[in-house]
């Protein structure tokens, strides 16, 4: 068994605990979480037993007998100095996305737990997803030939955050999914952006918090050390739409649409190629993975459409976030790194959602990555 701290149950680190929970491999010793209404909550709702410690502080963790992974579901303003703490004090960790908002933090975190012989694997729950693995498998088998464009939309009607911009909430599902079915990242990365609801003069972060939980208090209180919060990144408006481009090392380009500010609700991806085009929809009920096949035959000047038809591809059942919780266990127990979502693979994208934000931050020069 491995025994487990669940830090934060906001909205996303209760799904977390829930999964540990049921998890045969797994024991959750303690949860933290700085509002005690909250722990309230899920000591009701999962039943827990009273030897699961409940509290509002970090430090707490250390009285804990046997305690061997944390999994961080905080502001992403805190994750630098838990993670970092975690490490120190010889956990394993599963930390929300993004890993930190810094590059080079997230760098340094992932040499310490090489250097510590630990497993820092980020939760990028879309690439345990049922549909994302088996869309890598049909692009990387060469389905759809010569691979032209990709494509994706990711909008909603709110949350609206107060602390990050579309960008930093939303992109990385996306940017995850490409460089995944690519097997590539990019080298190059351009980014534009409107703002309509939060301009100047609104306290607002350039940069994301992936448990959405926001504030300077939270972070305090999450901290290992209290005294000197970290401080939360801010910019003077944040963007309501934001469009991405990703240019990769063959010439490969993706676009990507992000508002929070649209009631045409969308989660749609697609890869574009000479023989067809892959397009995973989050929202179809029925068909979350089509293969469109389809492809040219030239007739002197004509270009006419031949070998057309639709697939529906079938997908594993199972939650993603399950998948998530399982490898992380599994990774701790075998003391083997995960290749898919390991803290390099989060680190690999902070860095494009930074350059991103430069981009944007200058209109829309492109921005290397080499």
């Amino acid at each position: 068994m491995t025994k487990i701290a669940v830090i934060g149950v906001g909205r996303w680190g209760v799904h977390l605990l829930r999964n540990f929970l049921a998890h045969p491999q797994a024991e959750v010793v303690a949860i933290v979480d700085p509002h005690p209404e909250r722990l309230a909550v899920v000591k009701q709702q999962f039943n827990l037993p009273e030897n699961v410690l409940l509290t509002t502080q970090w430090s707490d963790l250390q009285q804990v007998p046997g305690l061997t992974a944390v999994a961080i579901a905080t502001p992403a303003t805190t994750h630098y100095a838990l993670i970092k703490d975690a490490l120190a004090q010889g956990y394993h960790v599963l930390a929300e996305k993004p890993l930190t908002l810094d590059p080079t933090e997230c760098q340094e975190l992932c040499q310490l737990a090489e250097r510590r012989q630990l497993i820092l694997m980020v939760d990028h729950t879309y690439l345990f997803h049922p549909a994302v693995e088996e869309g890598q498998t049909v692009v990387q088998a060469g389905k759809l030939g010569e691979l032209r464009y990709g494509y994706a939309t990711r909008t909603h009607l709110g949350p609206v955050r107060q602390d990050v911009d579309a960008l930093w909430d939303l992109a990385i599902h996306d940017i995850a999914i490409f460089n995944n079915w690519l097997g590539k990242v990019p080298v190059s990365v351009q980014a534009t952006g409107t703002v309509w609801l939060q301009g100047e003069g609104k306290e607002a972060g350039g940069r994301g918090q992936g448990a959405g939980e926001a504030g300077g208090e939270l972070t305090a209180r999450f901290s290992p050390n209290p005294q000197s919060p970290i401080p939360n990144p801010q910019s003077p408006e944040l963007a309501d739409l934001v469009w991405v481009t990703l240019t990769y090392p063959d010439g490969f380009k993706a676009y990507i649409h992000l508002c929070w500010l649209n009631n045409d609700k969308q989660r749609r991806l697609a890869v574009v190629g000479s023989l067809g085009t892959l397009i995973f929809d989050e929202m179809s009920p029925s068909s979350q993975l089509t293969l469109l096949h389809g492809e040219f035959e030239r007739q002197g000047n004509l270009f006419l459409p031949v070998n057309q038809s639709r697939e529906v591809l079938e997908l594993k059942v199972g939650e993603p976030l399950q998948r998530v919780c399982d490898r992380f266990i599994t990774s701790v127990l075998q003391n083997t790194p995960p290749s898919i979502s390991s803290g390099w693979v989060g680190t690999e994208l902070v860095k494009i959602l930074s350059a991103l934000t430069t981009s944007l931050q200058q209109g829309g020069q492109s921005v290397s990555l080499q």
